[in-house]
């Protein structure tokens, strides 16, 4: 069956934030995985190359690039959290955040309780609510 799954492409760090986002979200869980081998262009043996995981159900790609480009991940494409209690987002925020960029901080903007918009330290765009 067709299907659209989110596609994130790093440049030299795609484990680390797989390793960091699994460890964040609760109900996290690694589908498949695949790495470089001997001889693959641009990236070490052993590197992650490509790994499809789930987050609270939702699952995503997750790609170590092995060509440097000038483009990276921007705001105009993020990824949505509804969070069930404050505590939730309140911790995702935080951790999200954390070495990140802020760029809406939590708060009650007329639409939901509480809500937030984040970029990671990878520069992956995050917004969470609380209804």
């Amino acid at each position: 069956m067709a299907k659209i799954t989110p596609f994130l492409m790093f440049q030299g760090n795609a484990e680390e934030a797989l390793t960091f986002y699994m460890d964040v979200i609760s109900e996290s869980e690694i589908l498949h995985m695949e790495r470089y081998g001997p001889d693959e262009m641009g990236k070490e043996e052993g590197t992650l190359k490509s790994a499809t995981v789930t987050f609270k159900g939702q699952e995503f790609m997750f790609f170590e690039s092995p060509i440097k480009h000038e483009f990276d991940f921007t705001p105009s494409f993020s990824i949505f959290i509804t969070c069930d209690t404050e505590e939730e987002i309140d911790s995702y925020y935080q951790a999200l955040s954390q070495d990140g960029q802020a760029l809406m901080p939590l708060g009650d903007y007329g639409f939901s309780r509480k809500f937030g918009w984040v970029n990671d330290r990878f520069g992956v765009s995050w917004q969470m609510e609380w209804k």
